[in-house]
């Protein structure tokens, strides 16, 4: 709140002033809002399952020449590759495949949250809609591991980028 005082015409009247921002929910937060409604409707696990492995088996595979170790993801018992770069426009673009369906649909929510985002907004947006539909206490504790070492790699492309 601002105030300010005036003098006009040998009157004095003091005004108050509040400032309205307008608060926009980033890209990203709007995208895992999308996710958690989404999956808010299904009743089950198993559904929820049904459903990450859908998600899963519509990701676009990444060329077999990016399977490498050097993209490999640590932390996943599963097989899970992963690489980013950045578009013309600033945004990371992330790549990743995995040899497990769960494990794929897992890693495709997370491209379908951070991908085509700017690196700094990606530091800022923690993966929210992780906790908020209980995948980290529904998943074995190595998919929930293997989630986190997914989530961890994001982190570390969207800090080197952020740092060009």
């Amino acid at each position: 709140m601002r105030q300010w005082t005036s003098d006009r015409d040998g009157t004095k009247a003091t005004f108050f002033a509040i400032q309205v921002l307008k608060v926009t929910m980033s890209e990203i937060t709007k995208r895992q809002q999308a996710i958690i409604k989404e999956f808010s409707n299904l009743a089950t696990w198993e559904d929820r399952y049904k459903k990450i492995i859908a998600i899963g088996k519509a990701l676009t595979p990444i060329d077999p020449k990016y399977q490498t170790s050097e993209n490999k993801v640590k932390g996943c018992q599963s097989q899970v590759w992963m690489f980013a770069d950045l578009n013309d426009k600033g945004q990371m673009q992330i790549y990743a495949d995995s040899d497990a369906m769960i494990v794929r649909g897992l890693v495709a929510l997370l491209v379908r949250v951070y991908s085509l985002a700017l690196p700094q907004d990606i530091l800022q947006s923690p993966p929210v809609f992780i906790k908020e539909l209980g995948f980290a206490n529904n998943l074995s504790p190595s998919r929930a591991n293997g989630l986190q070492a997914m989530v961890k790699q994001i982190m570390f492309y969207a800090m080197a980028y952020s740092n060009k």
